[in-house]
Formats: C-alpha cells, structure tokens, sequence
C-alpha cells in the first residue's frame, strides 16, 4: 500500500524559569517594558536552568507527546533531533535521546543543526524516511537553549531569545487525494552566515582565555566571542528581501492562492518583523499567526509551538492548509505547507 506522511501530534515543553522585562529594563535603560511588548512582542521568555540542556528539553517534550495518547515509544522507528546546542561535539545528541525515552534498538537517530528553519527542514527529512518506507512513526524533536551563549550584557540578543523545546510525531497514513505535507521550498546563502553566529568555540577557532574576554562592540552590546553575535538589521534585510518570494514559490508550487490557505505561521522572529512581513507577503486579513509574548524567539522550536497555540485558539483547523516559513540563522530559509487530520492531538 502506497502511503504519505502526515503530522499526527506536537507537543512542546518551555522551562520553568523566565525572564520579565521588568529584570531586563533595569539592565538596558533604553529598553523600556513598553517598548519591549511593542517592538518585540515580548513580555517574558523561558530560561533553560544552569544544568538544563537542550536534551533534557528534548526529552521532557517527547514525554509529553507520549502522555496525550498519540503512540508509545516502542513505536518510533526514526529519531530526528534538530539543536544548535548539542551535550557534546560528539556522540549524537539523538542517541542520548533515543536511550533516556527508552525508544526500540532498530529505530534510526540522527542530530541536524540548523536553527530557525530547521522544523520545515526536519518535516521534509520526516517525509522522505517515510515516503521511502524506511520507517513508519518519525518523531522529529527542536530544542535550544540559545539563553547559554548570550551574554547578560547584550541589549540586541539578550530580550529577543526564549529557551524551549517541540516534538512532532509524523506517521505514514494511506494516500490521500492530496498530500498533507508539501510541497517544500527551500534556499541557503552562506555569505551571511557572520550575520548571526557564535564566532569561536568550534575547530576553526578554538576557545583561547583571548576568546572568553568580554568586550563592548561600540553599539551597546557587551559579549566575547564565544557568545552569541547578531546584527539585528542585516536579519531583518535578509528576511524581507527572502521570505515574500519564498510564499510566492510556494502558493505557484501548490496551485493555491493565499484566501486557499487557512493560517499562516511563520517563525516567530519578532513582532516587528512579523508584521512587516504579513504587509509585504499581502496577507493582511487573512489568518496570520502573530503571538510570542510569553515565549520569545525560541529559534527552531518557535513554529511548532505556534502550531500548538494556533491550534488552541482555533486558528489552526483541521483539514485546512497552513503555510510554515522558517527563516534565519545560515542564512538559511525554508516554507511547505501542512493540512492536520481531524484526531489531531496536542
């Protein structure tokens, strides 16, 4: 029997601690909470603990995707596991995962990295293991803890990122008259990868006691060079320059226009950006997911956890169309559309 991947449930987990913008306007006095909210969208972000790791998120929000019901561990057969905050240079973080959830030894495990398009990248990679019929049940998991390269000191990253983590249970089902996940557009430009980067750390430039010194950068910022870079206005460049193409391929690849598409979530990046974007993607009126007050930019968790809050707010139906848009860090983009079924289970 031919069959199609479809996306059965999500679940996510945020960690306990946040951090207010009352804690933050203290620290970066142009940065009133105000301004926050307006700007950014933003009243509070999930902080990871000093000893919570993006595993240990992982983890807790496949845990939770087993409680609702959806299937049992012994049931996965691939583990795809998206982080930019790996436990170790090596072994695979989805190896650490697959032992901690108790998962079958004939199931696959697989880290990628990528950040804020890796969940639209992560499906893709869920449907061809499927579609291939090299697996049956994909659990595809995001986690980052983003909060552990930043410095305290840096006004430009410092309010922007939450710490969080999703998992997303894709099966194979029969073959529908349409399919429920794709088409997928996809696009990469390296050029811009000093646009938002963690400069030392890895094999090109190693950690030195010269890499930890702590520096202001001229611009408000303080951080060290094994901490977390972002030039905010190249991102936003990048993003308006990329994203309203990228629908355009995406409404021409399917055959639908944009009143065919029941809700839009693009990644939740700011709110500034966000509403820029509905405006020159002319979505204005339609459902556009646009709401990360107490998440923050959660990188490649934050469109699944939209999913969920969409979901919950009756913004995302079953049986309609929703438009994914990842888009970031690499720089890196990509955008598939997606129909739930009806025993969709957050």
């Amino acid at each position: 029997m031919t069959v199609q991947a479809e996306i059965r449930s999500i679940a996510y987990y945020l960690p306990e601690n946040y951090l207010g913008n009352t804690e933050l306007a203290q620290c970066f006095p142009n940065w009133t909470e105000e301004k926050m909210v307006r700007k950014l969208g933003i009243e509070r972000r999930p902080i990871a603990a000093p000893d919570e790791t993006a595993v240990d998120m992982a983890v807790k929000a496949a845990e939770n995707l087993f409680e609702n019901g959806c299937c049992e561990p012994e049931e996965i057969d691939f583990l795809l596991f998206c982080t930019q905050s790996p436990d170790y240079l090596l072994p695979t973080s989805a190896c650490l995962i697959h032992e901690r959830l108790g998962l079958p030894k004939s199931c696959g495990a697989l880290d990628f990295n990528l950040g804020c398009s890796g969940y639209v990248y992560g499906l893709s990679l869920a449907k061809g293991v499927i579609e291939t019929g090299a697996a049956r049940n994909v659990l595809l998991i995001t986690s980052e803890t983003y909060s552990k390269y930043i410095n305290c000191g840096d006004r430009a990253s410092r309010p922007l990122f939450g710490d969080g983590a999703s998992a997303t249970l894709i099966s194979a089902v029969p073959k529908l008259d349409e399919v429920p996940i794709g088409p997928f557009v996809f696009g990469t430009d390296g050029s811009g990868a000093d646009l938002l980067i963690v400069p030392a750390g890895g094999l090109r430039t190693p950690k030195t006691p010269e890499t930890a010194i702590e520096l202001p950068d001229g611009r408000g910022n303080i951080r060290s060079k094994e901490q977390l870079k972002m030039h905010g206005p190249g991102i936003f460049s990048f993003a308006i320059d990329r994203v309203p193409p990228l629908v355009e391929e995406l409404l021409h690849q399917s055959g639908k226009t944009r009143e065919d598409i029941g809700c839009y979530i693009f990644h939740q990046a700011n709110k500034y950006m966000l509403d820029r974007l509905q405006e020159l993607c002319q979505l204005d009126g339609l459902n556009y997911f646009n709401d990360m007050l107490q998440r923050g930019n959660t990188v490649s968790s934050s469109i699944p956890i939209a999913m969920v809050d969409a979901w919950s707010a009756g913004m995302l139906k079953p049986k309609q169309w929703a438009m994914l848009i990842g888009f970031g860090v690499g720089l890196s983009w990509a955008g598939t559309l997606v129909r739930l079924p009806f025993d969709f289970v957050t």
